[in-house]
């Protein structure tokens, strides 16, 4: 298959021929930012000095768990797409940039939100959060969460922009616009979540959460959506080919 191999190297995408293999500056500085994420959500800086203080720790840990896999998937992504297009532009760069200045103020409410919900830690000073501080923090978090998405929705934007540059085949092109589709759907989620919690009756405001779990039957549906696009190419190309 055409973009299996370049130069020698094999990617992990059997449909993307990935045009970039070195790690640049550009992903070294977001690399170290990532991981300085990775250290705002650590539970504790410290080793336990007692039983107390370790279970106090373990119980926190659920909720980096939940963190740090959210974090790992944009900083896949963020890999995932500079491997895929190579850009090294100023545009790409800027965006880059935004991209860390939101997953820093991201991370706050992100490690916040799933320690209260998880028991790792207290809502608030007083115990459980009031209405109207759910409220608040649901409709931060959203923020949060729509303003990363926006930000790979422009990236994914600016690589179909330069399709014709980059030469990308109708196998990239097609999974291009459904990596586009899929973070316009991501910012779409975030935003009613937004709505959700600024809009609903304060016993009500926990849906707001829980809306993200759309999440699960969108990426179900648009993986399968996916797939078979790009079995009817496949299909097309062999066709061809006989001919």
């Amino acid at each position: 298959m055409k973009g299996d191999r370049l130069g020698g190297f094999v990617g992990p995408e059997p449909h993307f021929r990935w045009r970039a293999h070195e790690v640049t500056r550009l992903e070294g500085f977001s690399d170290a930012v990532f991981a300085f994420s990775v250290t705002l959500l650590v539970v504790s800086l410290e080793v336990p000095r007692s039983f107390d203080e370790l279970v106090a720790v373990m119980r926190g840990f659920p909720a980096f768990g939940v963190s740090f896999a959210i974090l790992a998937y944009f900083w896949y992504s963020h890999v995932l797409y500079f491997r895929r297009y190579g850009v090294q532009t100023g545009y790409a760069a800027a965006l880059n940039c935004a991209l860390l200045f939101c997953l820093l103020f991201y991370i706050y409410p992100l490690k916040f939100l799933f320690s209260s919900l998880l028991g790792g830690e207290l809502a608030s000073a007083d115990g459980a959060l009031v209405p109207h501080q759910a409220r608040a923090l649901f409709a931060i978090y959203g923020l949060g969460y729509v303003a990363v998405s926006l930000v790979f929705t422009l990236l994914y934007a600016y690589a179909w922009r330069l399709r014709g540059v980059l030469e990308l085949d109708e196998f990239e092109r097609a999974l291009t616009r459904g990596s586009l589709g899929d973070y316009v759907a991501l910012m779409a989620i975030g935003a009613t979540s937004v709505l959700l919690a600024l809009l609903l009756p304060p016993r009500h405001v926990g849906l707001a959460g829980y809306f993200y779990f759309v999440l699960g039957p969108y990426f179900t549906w648009s993986g399968r959506r996916q797939g078979r696009q790009l079995q009817r190419l496949e299909q097309a190309q062999s066709a061809r080919r006989r001919q």
